[in-house]
């Protein structure tokens, strides 16, 4: 049994997808927990009524249309994380960096409670009308929480095969088996095979075909010794095929990879010609791989070439993300995961052997050190191998918000590649409303946005969607522009029309609205405690003790207001016992083993109490030691001077405790002395300066960790000291959005770096896997209904001739819609004759008995008295003491006269067997790999070695290869004569015949 439900993603304009795969035995596997710009949490509402019944989660790609929700349903879903899930190193550490921009970047990640849910908890007081469109938001995940959640995902391998284990509440997997085969859209993205029963799963969403600079191309066809024409044999064939049909009405550009590149500078070198500025919004940790790869290598290329009065390397470059650092750091540690040609980049890259070859002399002067190493620089970069392939010499990070608006102020051309690809949030939409008044200005998109007319959704109304319709319009114009080759570069005009943002801002709760919100909190926590078995444990986090300090701190001002007390009292009494309990228990409720764990605490009152708990406990303390005796600090024996002392406090233990209110503090410690405040935040020590230059050269070595964990270089700091690190405002907040309408005079250019499949890779393709069923997802609705129609013309060519053939069934489901796409099998229980058993030649097969059988099917009686139950239900009563009783069902009826037919299996009769003997042909059963058979060879004294891709030549005369469809390839003769030491009587190719058939079980028919 095999349903397929699309939760999201299935022919609508949004690019998020979530799907569901319900399998035999009640075991249901989620594929992504993609989110679009919108971030609505009423289209997570389906997911989370599905998470207690889950079995294993599977993730594909590292961007938000994939891993959007993932954070969220981890700290709002109390049993998503109990579920195992599975995913590529790339995509964990790449998806950990992405949620981190984007809880970062926007608030509306956070999620807006809905009102419904608020006005449920504000049963103790009356709304006023203000509050009736109160916009409060969740608490977002932090930085921690995100990195912390990624940690639980399962990391695997491409053509890994693993049988995952179940969620604690699933039922048994029944030896499903998971395989992740490479994508190409992403780094680490997955096509993933499922592998369960009968049922045969290839569930690709978002893949790419063609190779490109970063990326190799998607893992459907085998190697060499099909031709790469043939699809491997785990993906060929499979019952089910679940695929995108995104990009099924265009195609890619005519030329390739180097045609696509070279448009994209050609547009640059236009823009920055007239001191303009390039806008290019891509996502954060997929595709801006592909882009940053491009740009720097092509201005390394220039740097090389020495061209004078070259405009690009008098152009800047820039990478503004929140978590570009994190980003390339992880990317730099994945160069297996790319394709061959980085790989080899890397691996060519000329090392600085100068300095070490160089002879080594003795030099007391520091500058002459700087020169040589400078000299070296030059001579790296002259030659074209001046880094690794992410090792940006002139692409530059940008971090903050403050460096961006520095960059922008500037008046000379750069280029910025920024995220999202929405303009929604990220600092594309900074980039944008900056740059769109200027006609010398260019957003060049990335991607099809597609056609979102009739569509109501919010990430159908987005900045970049509106963008893309006003590329298709061309109202105003288009501007010829002539590339390298001279020919026409299109850039469309935009000649001031008004472009919407919505203006989002953060602002923290008070007074009424914070009582709603801890309202909400507390109803949440109680449901929680009443569903879950950890008592409410996930909700337990520090962004609660944030909300909990903030509460005590705005609500303490206001005690005084008898209006207010008595609402925070009606909220009080509403409140259950078990509630009250958790939120306010005091320390004797909480237990003896929290109480030996607290300072401070002596005594408690025992009425009422039993067991361990009617007397107070001591505890114990042990004391540390050894076999010589009590351990030491060393630490306590120092000398003053030996101390690390800050502002004149020994710092041993730590840092130093707070001072109390109204305790006695030192005349150093109060910051009085020279005027400051200690408090003041802008009188406060500023931080240095990272790469000063009248520091010399020697600093540019110096490193640091950031939050991330990753080793972070000077020169991807930004060197503005006067600002620092952006932190959102902490505790419970509401935002306030405000529409603001800029004109827009720039031009937009299209160049597609997407990296989907597109019309032609999808009609070769979908053919040569040759699915049972076809499931298209992944697309608008014009998209989806223009592919289903090929691919029935293309899968089932005889039906409309009327031919016989097989009939593919392809379905197309909608959001919520459940389709039934088992695999149609037919099972039939057959009795095999004695005289047929005995005859039986049982052989082994990798610990698998295996049998070859010819008969003759007949159906014969299956000799059984009639009443013979009856007679054997007498007896069990007679055995028990019951007494007989006539019954009317014990009664013989005539079905049970009358004998039952079964189909038996019977031996041959001997005028027939002499005839399927000439008919049968021999079968080979088994698996042979050539690693084993070549061991095999090696240990009966031939020689044998692997030549080329999958070839074994065995004793310089006899070829053996594997095809793509399993079979094997023997083929025999040479131009050198063998070692005589080798080779058997019988000629080298006889005996490895002789061996590979004894690795397989040779069963002949007759």
């Amino acid at each position: 049994m095999f349903n397929f439900t699309s939760l999201l993603g299935a022919q609508s304009p949004s690019p998020a997808s979530q799907s569901l795969l319900e399998l035999d035995g009640g075991v249901k596997v989620l594929v992504d927990v993609g989110w679009d710009t919108s971030f609505d949490a009423e289209q997570l509402k389906s997911l989370e009524r599905h998470v207690p019944t889950i079995s294993i989660i599977l993730l594909t790609h590292a961007t938000p249309a994939h891993v959007g929700a993932f954070a969220h349903c981890c700290k709002h879903f109390p049993l998503f994380t109990q579920i195992p899930i599975y995913a590529t190193t790339p995509v964990i550490s790449l998806g950990r960096t992405l949620l981190q921009d984007i809880y970062s970047s926007t608030p509306l990640a956070s999620t807006i409670i809905p009102s419904d849910s608020l006005s449920e908890n504000t049963y103790a007081y009356s709304l006023s009308a203000s509050n009736e469109s109160l916009q409060i938001l969740s608490q977002p995940p932090t930085a921690e929480e995100i990195a912390s959640y990624f940690s639980l995902i399962n990391p695997l391998k491409y053509s890994q095969p693993h049988q995952p284990l179940p969620s604690p509440f699933s039922p048994p997997l029944n030896g499903l088996t998971i395989t992740a085969y490479n994508a190409g859209h992403s780094l680490g993205g997955a096509i993933w095979h499922l592998q369960h029963g009968m049922e045969s799963i290839v569930y690709a969403v978002d893949w790419n075909q063609v190779r490109e600079n970063v990326f190799s191309g998607a893992a459907w066809l085998g190697g060499s010794s099909s031709g790469g024409t043939e699809v491997i044999e785990q993906l060929r064939k499979p019952t089910v095929l679940v695929c995108s049909s995104k990009g099924a009405q265009r195609n890619h550009l005519a030329g390739g990879r180097k045609k696509r590149d070279e448009l994209l500078l050609d547009m640059i070198r236009a823009c920055v010609t007239r001191g303009g500025t390039v806008l290019i919004p891509t996502d954060t940790s997929a595709r801006v791989l592909e882009l940053a790869y491009i740009l720097e290598h092509a201005w390394r290329r220039e740097a090389s070439q020495n061209k004078t009065g070259s405009f690009l390397l008098s152009t800047g470059v820039f990478l503004a993300s929140r978590s570009a650092i994190a980003t390339i750091k992880s990317t730099k540690s994945m160069l297996e995961w790319m394709d061959e040609s980085v790989a080899q980049e890397f691996q060519t890259i000329d090392e600085p052997s100068k300095r070490i070859q160089r002879p080594h002399k003795r030099s007391d002067n520091l500058k002459a050190l700087r020169d040589e190493d400078r000299q070296d620089d030059r001579d790296e970069q002259a030659s074209g191998k001046s880094g690794g392939p992410f090792d940006f010499k002139y692409i530059k990070i940008v971090e903050r918000r403050s460096r961006l608006n520095k960059i922008l102020s500037a008046d000379s051309p750069k280029v910025i590649i920024a995220s999202d690809t929405s303009l929604e949030w990220g600092f594309s939409r900074e980039v944008l409303r900056n740059i769109a008044s200027n006609p010398a200005n260019l957003v060049i998109l990335t991607e099809d946005y597609g056609d979102a007319q009739g569509s109501e959704t919010k990430d159908a109304q987005s900045v970049g969607r509106t963008l893309w319709q006003w590329y298709q319009e061309r109202r105003d114009g288009v501007a010829m522009e002539t590339d390298s080759e001279g020919q026409g570069l299109e850039q469309v005009y935009i000649d001031g029309r008004d472009l919407q943002f919505a203006q989002i801002q953060r602002h923290l709760l008070a007074g009424n609205e914070l009582l709603i919100y801890q309202q909400y909190l507390a109803t949440q926590r109680q449901l929680q405690t009443t569903h879950s078995s950890n008592n409410g444990a996930n909700l337990e986090t520090s962004a609660d003790a944030i909300d909990d300090a903030s509460s005590t701190s705005s609500t303490s001002s206001d005690e005084s207001d008898p209006e207010r007390q008595g609402k925070s009292l009606n909220i009080s009494a509403t409140l259950s016992q078990a509630n009250r309990n958790k939120l306010g228990s005091s320390k004797e409720n909480t237990g003896v083993n929290s109480l030996l764990s607290q300072p401070g605490v002596y005594d408690y009152d025992v009425r009422g109490k039993k067991g361990r708990e009617t007397i107070f406990p001591f505890a114990n303390k042990k004391r540390r030691g050894d076999d010589f005796g009590d351990l030491i600090r060393p630490e306590e024996y120092l000398r003053a001077e030996e101390r690390d002392e800050i502002d004149g406090q020994d710092m041993r233990n730590g840092t130093s405790k707070q001072i109390a209110l109204g305790q006695k503090r030192k005349w150093e410690e109060s910051g009085l002395q020279s005027g400051n405040d200690p408090h003041d935040s802008s009188r406060a020590p500023r931080r240095q300066k990272f790469g000063d230059k009248s520091r010399g050269d020697l600093t540019a070595n110096r490193k640091y960790t950031d939050q991330n964990g990753f080793e972070v270089g000077i020169d991807d700091i930004s060197d503005d000291s006067d600002t620092e690190a952006e932190e959102p405002q902490a505790g419970p907040s509401k935002i306030l959005s405000e529409e603001v309408t800029i004109q827009a005079n720039m031009r937009i250019a299209h160049v597609d770096f997407a990296g989907l499949h597109d019309q032609r890779t999808l009609s070769m393709l979908i053919p040569l896997i040759q699915p049972r069923k076809l499931i298209l997802v992944g697309g608008s609705r014009e998209e989806t209904s223009w592919l289903t129609d090929e691919c029935k013309q293309k899968l089932n060519p005889h039906t409309s001739s009327g031919e016989e053939g097989g009939v593919t069934d392809v379905f197309s489901p909608a959001i919520q819609q459940t389709v039934n796409a088992s695999v149609d099998t037919n099972a039939w229980t057959v009795k095999l004759s004695e005289a047929l058993v005995k005859r039986f030649r049982w052989q082994n097969v990798r610990g698998l008995g295996v049998v070859t059988l010819m008969g003759r099917l007949a159906a014969t009686l299956i000799d059984e008295q009639p009443g013979a139950d009856l007679q054997n239900k007498k007896r069990r009563k007679v055995l028990k003491g019951e007494t007989e009783s006539p019954n009317l069902y014990d009664i013989p009826t005539l079905a049970d006269k009358i004998s039952e037919v079964a189909p038996t299996l019977d031996v041959l009769p001997p005028n027939i067997v002499a005839a399927t003997r000439s008919i049968a042909q021999p079968l080979h059963v088994g698996d042979l790999r050539l690693a084993d058979l070549r061991k095999v060879l090696q240990s009966h004294g031939h020689t044998a070695e692997f030549r080329g891709e999958g070839i074994l030549l065995i004793d310089g005369l006899v070829a053996v290869r594997k095809s793509g469809t399993g079979h094997i390839e023997v083929e025999g003769g040479g131009l050198q004569m063998p070692d005589p030491r080798t080779r058997t009587i019988d000629g080298s190719f006889y005996a490895v015949k002789r061996r590979i058939y004894e690795g397989l079980a040779i069963i002949a028919g007759g």
